[in-house]
C-alpha cells in the first residue's frame, strides 16, 4: 500500500486488545512497528513473533508511558534501531475507578485526569523533533464515546479522555504547519477482556440493541480507523475524531 511502507509507529499499549490489532494492521501495511507494553512480556514477544512471521518487522519494547525518562529511553532506543518515530498511536490504558462522583475521591479522578495527560506529554514530546524535523508526522491518540456521552460509572474515564480530545485538538491547530497531524479514535464499547470487566451481559445487550450494527466493535474494527489516519497519503484530516461506534452515538 503506498504511503505507508517502511515507516515506523510506535504503538503504546500494544500488547492485547485495540493495541495488538492496530499493531497487527500497521505493519501488515509495511510500517516498522514499535510494541510498547508495561508488563505484559510473553503477549508482546508473541504478538512481534506472530507479525515478523507474517513478513512484517516489529520489536517489543517496555515502558511505563506515565514516566517522561522511561518514554524517553524507549524513543532513544527506537531511534537507534530504526531512526525517529514517524506515526504515533496513544493506545495505552491508564487505569481508573468505575464508580460514582459521590463514591469518588479526589485522588481517583483527578490521578486519572493526571496519569492520561501526562503519558500523553511524555509520548507527544518524545516523538515529536523528528515529526517536525522531517516536516512530517502522524499522531493519532485514542478517546472513547464515553467523553461526549456520560454513562453510569465513568466519570473519571470519560472526563480524562474529553480533556485528551480537546489537547489533540490544541495539538493540531499548532502542528499542522509543521506536517503533523493530529487526530483521535473514538470507540465505542468494544468486544475485549477490558470490557469484560466493566460490562456485565445486561448492559452489553442494552448496547447491541442501540447500535445499528447490531454488534460492539471488535478491535480490529478500531484498528483500521487508526490505520487510515496514520497513512502518509491521509494529508488533510487534522484535528478530528472518528467515531468507531457502530452508529450508537451519531455527531
Amino acid at each position: 500500500m503506498t504511503g505507508t511502507a517502511g515507516r515506523v509507529a510506535l504503538v503504546t499499549g500494544a500488547s492485547s486488545g485495540i493495541g495488538a490489532a492496530t499493531a497487527r494492521v500497521l505493519a501488515g501495511r509495511g510500517m516498522r512497528v514499535v510494541v510498547n507494553y508495561l508488563s505484559s512480556t510473553k503477549a508482546a514477544e508473541e504478538l512481534v513473533a506472530d507479525i515478523e512471521a507474517a513478513g512484517g518487522m516489529a520489536m517489543a519494547v517496555p515502558a511505563d508511558v506515565r514516566d517522561a525518562a522511561a518514554v524517553d529511553a524507549m524513543v532513544e532506543q527506537v531511534q537507534g534501531a530504526w531512526g525517529g518515530v514517524d506515526v504515533l498511536v496513544h493506545n495505552a490504558l491508564i487505569p481508573y475507578a468505575v464508580k460514582s462522583f459521590q463514591d469518588m475521591t479526589w485522588e481517583e479522578l483527578g490521578g486519572k485526569l493526571d496519569a492520561e495527560m501526562h503519558a500523553a506529554y511524555a509520548v507527544t514530546k518524545a516523538v515529536l523533533p523528528h515529526m517536525t524535523e522531517r516536516g512530517s508526522g502522524r499522531i493519532i491518540y485514542l478517546g472513547t464515546g464515553l467523553s461526549r456521552r456520560p454513562r453510569a460509572g465513568m466519570i473519571a474515564l470519560g472526563t480524562a479522555k474529553a480533556a485528551l480530545e480537546q489537547f489533540a485538538r490544541y495539538l493540531a491547530q499548532e502542528l499542522g504547519p509543521q506536517g503533523v497531524t493530529v487526530n483521535v479514535v473514538s470507540p465505542g464499547p468494544v468486544e475485549s477482556r477490558t470490557a469484560d470487566d466493566v460490562l456485565d451481559d445486561a448492559t452489553r445487550q442494552r448496547q447491541v440493541a442501540a447500535t445499528p450494527l447490531a454488534r460492539l466493535a471488535h478491535p480490529a474494527d478500531v484498528a483500521l480507523a487508526v490505520a487510515f489516519y496514520a497513512d502518509e497519503d491521509n494529508a488533510f484530516m487534522t484535528g478530528t475524531t472518528a467515531a468507531v461506534n457502530g452508529g450508537m452515538a451519531m455527531y
